[in-house]
């Protein structure tokens, strides 16, 4: 009968101080979180991306997906697409380098297959697309 009264006495004050150590906080969370992320642009990142360290330079893979956005100016399309068990890519929303044709072939919403080769820093080249 004494160890459940010593366990309330004890258990009591730490959930108080734990309740009043949160009016302590002078932001809410939501408004310190969004502090944080608008330096989000000036944090180091690396361009290590482990999920594709699998594919060695070089490596054909194909795949389907939906054209997210084209960039003309970077010669790049951005392509929402599943798996890639070839090149050992999970499903991911990735840039392709792509020439002036593959650029012109597709537009923002399309569904697509297309077939690419593997590029240095874990990249990929548009070798081919087509609509569904």
């Amino acid at each position: 009968m004494r160890t459940p009264t010593y366990m309330i006495l004890l258990a009591a004050p730490l959930a108080l101080a734990a309740c009043d150590s949160a009016e302590d906080a002078s932001q809410p969370a939501e408004t310190m979180m969004a502090d944080e992320m608008s330096n989000a642009d000036s944090m180091p990142m690396s361009d290590d991306m482990p999920m594709m360290d699998n594919a060695e330079v070089g490596q054909s893979g194909s795949g389907e997906g939906s054209v997210t956005e084209i960039d003309e100016a970077e010669g790049k399309i951005t392509i929402d697409h599943g798996p890639i068990p070839a090149v050992g890519w999970p499903a991911m929303t990735m840039a392709f380098a792509a020439d002036e044709e593959s650029l012109g072939k597709v537009s923002v919403g399309d569904r697509v297959t297309f077939e690419f080769r593997t590029t240095e820093g874990g990249g990929g080249e548009l070798t081919a697309i087509a609509k569904q």
